[in-house]
C-alpha cells in the first residue's frame, strides 16, 4: 500500500493513512532530513465499482432505530475526521485515514438488486434508512446518480425511507422526495456539526458549509418534507458549546425533530482523531481526550450498547439535560415520526399495472 506523507492537505480530512488492523504489516515514513518540497502532494479520489449481491443491509442493534440501511457508496470523500465508519476500510485491505476519503467504491447495480430484494415473496415492508454509514450525497453522486435510481425505486413501490446527510446536493431530488411526503413515505435528517464555518472546514473539509445546510432545512421545509436536525458528533470542548444555538438556528430554518450523538472512536480513528486535535487544536488537544474518556468510562470508546451514543457519567447527563431543555424550549417534537408502510407494493405490481 503507498504510504501518503502525513500532514494537511486541503480539502483533506485525515492527516495520515495507518494500516487497517488487519494488514499483517505496518508502514512507517520517516523524516530522514533530506530537502521536501514545500507542501504535501495532493491525493487523488478514485472510484471504483462495488458489485455487492445485495444492497439492503440488516441490523439488530437495539439503540439503532431501523432495521435496514442502504449505503450507496463504501468510503466517502465527505473526509469528516470523525467519521465513525472510517474503520470499516479496513475489512477492504484499505486505510482508515486518507484512503477512506480518497478511494471509493460505489454500488454500481444499486437499483437493480434494490428491485430484485423488494420483489421477493419473503420481503417485509420497513422503512430504509439511507446512507448511514456514509453519505448517500457525497460528491461523487453528482455524476453517479445512484441515490437518485433508488429513490426512484423506493417512490415507485411506495416505500418509506429516512435519510441523513450533510450535503445540499439533496435539493436536486427535491420533485422525489415531495412526492414521498405527500404520501408520508420519507424523513430527512440534515447533520449540523457546527456554525462555525473554519471549524467545520477543518473537521468535514468536503461536505457542505454550515449556512448551505440550513438552507437545505428551508427548501425541503418549504416543499412539504418533514425534516430534522441531527447534531453529531457533539465533542466536549469543541462543538458542544454550539448545542444550543444549532438547535435553534435548525428550527428556525424548518427543523421539526431534533437528536444528537456524543463523539465515537472505535478502532483506527482513535489515532485519526488525535492527529487531528495535535494538528488544529494543540492547545486543548489533551483537555478534549481527557472529557472524551470521562464519557466513556474512562476509556477512548466504550462500545457498549445504548452508552456509544450518549456515553455517561456526570458531562453525558449534562449534555442530555441540556439537549432536554433546548429542544423543549424550541419546541421540537418529542414523538418520532411514524412513516406509512401500507402503501408499499413490489416493483411493478403498483398502480394501473396490478389491474392487468
Amino acid at each position: 500500500m503507498s504510504t501518503p506523507e502525513a500532514g494537511r492537505r486541503k480539502g483533506r480530512g485525515a492527516l495520515s493513512n495507518p494500516d487497517g488492523r488487519y494488514e499483517p504489516t505496518e508502514h512507517r515514513l520517516e523524516d530522514d532530513g533530506w530537502y521536501r518540497e514545500a507542501g504535501l502532494a495532493p491525493v487523488a479520489t478514485t472510484l471504483s465499482p462495488d458489485r455487492a449481491r445485495s444492497v439492503i443491509t440488516r441490523n439488530d442493534s437495539p439503540d439503532v432505530p431501523f432495521d435496514r440501511s442502504i449505503n450507496p457508496y463504501r468510503g466517502c470523500e465527505h473526509g469528516c475526521v470523525y467519521c465513525f465508519a472510517r474503520p470499516a476500510h479496513a475489512y477492504l485491505g484499505l486505510s482508515p485515514g486518507l484512503d477512506f476519503e480518497t478511494r471509493l467504491f460505489f454500488k454500481q447495480d444499486a437499483a437493480k438488486r434494490l428491485r430484485e430484494e423488494l420483489a421477493h415473496p419473503g420481503y417485509r415492508c420497513s422503512p430504509i434508512a439511507l446512507g448511514i454509514n456514509t453519505d448517500a450525497y457525497q460528491p461523487a453522486e453528482r455524476r453517479l446518480g445512484v441515490t437518485r435510481e433508488l429513490l426512484e425505486v423506493l417512490s415507485e413501490c411506495r416505500h418509506p425511507v429516512s435519510i441523513v446527510t450533510k450535503s445540499a446536493m439533496i435539493e436536486r431530488d427535491l420533485d422525489l422526495l415531495s412526492e414521498l411526503a405527500g404520501h408520508r413515505l420519507v424523513q430527512v435528517m440534515v447533520s449540523v456539526t457546527t456554525l462555525d464555518n473554519r471549524l467545520a472546514s477543518r473537521m468535514e473539509p468536503r461536505a457542505s458549509a454550515p449556512h448551505r445546510r440550513l438552507q437545505v432545512l428551508r427548501r425541503l421545509s418549504a416543499a412539504g418534507v418533514p425534516v430534522g436536525v441531527l447534531v453529531a458528533p457533539l465533542i466536549p470542548a469543541v462543538n458542544d458549546a454550539e448545542l444550543e444555538r444549532i438547535l435553534e438556528a435548525c428550527r428556525d430554518a424548518g427543523a421539526q425533530t431534533a437528536g444528537y450523538v456524543i463523539l465515537r472512536l472505535p478502532h483506527e480513528l482513535k489515532q485519526l482523531f488525535r492527529e487531528w486535535l495535535e494538528e488544529y487544536l494543540p492547545d486543548r488537544a489533551r483537555h478534549v481526550m481527557n472529557l472524551v474518556r470521562q464519557l466513556h468510562g474512562g476509556k477512548d470508546y466504550d462500545p457498549t450498547f445504548a452508552r456509544r451514543m450518549r456515553g455517561q457519567g456526570p458531562i453525558a447527563a449534562l449534555l442530555a439535560q441540556r439537549f432536554d431543555l433546548a429542544s423543549r424550549r424550541l419546541g421540537y417534537r418529542s414523538e418520532a415520526l411514524e412513516l406509512d408502510c401500507t402503501g408499499f407494493h413490489p416493483p411493478g405490481q403498483g398502480g394501473q399495472l396490478s389491474l392487468f
